[in-house]
């Protein structure tokens, strides 16, 4: 069984920062989302920064399938699911805070 390019540079930063994959996918969650913000110009309580989230999340997880189909002959579907509610944890609890809570200045327009 060879190791896809993919695999090779995800097991790189799991090696050189010293974190498990789980700690991986909830800190690029919040990244790509704190990412998107800004660069979007969008508030943390718009969808948008989120969908952003949601689209690298299974952009990734398409990958990890391409790759276990190719070396396993079948898609572990159940890890790739485990991945997405990782990463999409954190940013849709910022998300819910963002649009209905308090703490972060939400207002009574939803569609920001």
């Amino acid at each position: 069984m060879e190791t896809s390019t993919a695999q090779t540079i995800k097991l790189a930063i799991v090696q050189a920062t010293g974190l498990s994959k789980d700690a991986l996918h909830i800190y690029v969650g919040l990244a790509v989302m704190f990412t998107a913000a800004v660069v979007l110009h969008k508030p943390l309580r718009s969808i948008v920064p989120w969908l952003v989230v949601l689209a690298v999340a299974v952009a990734g997880e398409m990958i990890d399938m391409h790759d276990d189909i190719t070396s396993l002959g079948y898609w572990r579907w159940g890890a790739s699911l485990h991945d997405v509610v990782n990463t999409l944890f954190w940013p849709s609890v910022l998300l819910f805070l963002a649009r209905f809570s308090i703490f972060f200045g939400a207002s009574n327009d939803r569609n920001a």
